[in-house]
């Protein structure tokens, strides 16, 4: 592994990180959200990432070994939370009420939210400074040689 890899990789920390920030920042602006397109309340979106595995034979060769060989983590993909159950609120007199006078609303709870997009943020900082002390090292590497 290299300085670059270093680098790489805490850039694709960022990357999901970001997403991880939209998706959670999605979920937030449709908490009350009762009629989507597809019809019904909106649904909680979840992130999934999934480690870059290294894929040539040199690099399964040093895995084996015991050599770290990771390229990083990418976004796999954006799922909707289908097991948490949808919030049921007594309001007859809204458009979305079913003929008991229940309006489904969304399964998203802000404070979970919250704690999820802190989590993000904190990650993505931490990929901030990994990427700005791999630069540093880059930099103090290249001011030997003067």
């Amino acid at each position: 592994m290299n300085l670059f890899s270093s680098m790489d990789i805490s850039a694709t920390g960022l990357t999901a990180e970001r997403v991880r920030m939209d998706v959670v920042s999605q979920n937030i602006a449709n908490a009350n959200t009762t009629r989507t397109v597809q019809g019904g309340p909106y649904r909680r979106k979840l992130v999934v990432f999934k480690e870059i595995q290294p894929d040539s034979f040199q690099n399964i060769f040093e895995k084996v070994k015991g050599k770290y060989t990771g390229k990083g983590v990418e976004v796999v993909q954006i799922i909707e939370d289908e097991q948490t159950p949808l919030r049921r609120v007594y309001d007859p007199g809204h458009p979305d009420a079913d003929q008991q006078g229940y309006v489904s609303y969304p399964n998203v709870n802000i404070v979970a939210e919250m704690v999820d997009m802190i989590s993000a943020t904190r990650a993505y900082e931490a990929n901030v400074t990994a990427f700005n002390a791999a630069k540093s090292m880059f930099q103090k590497s290249l001011e030997i040689g003067k």
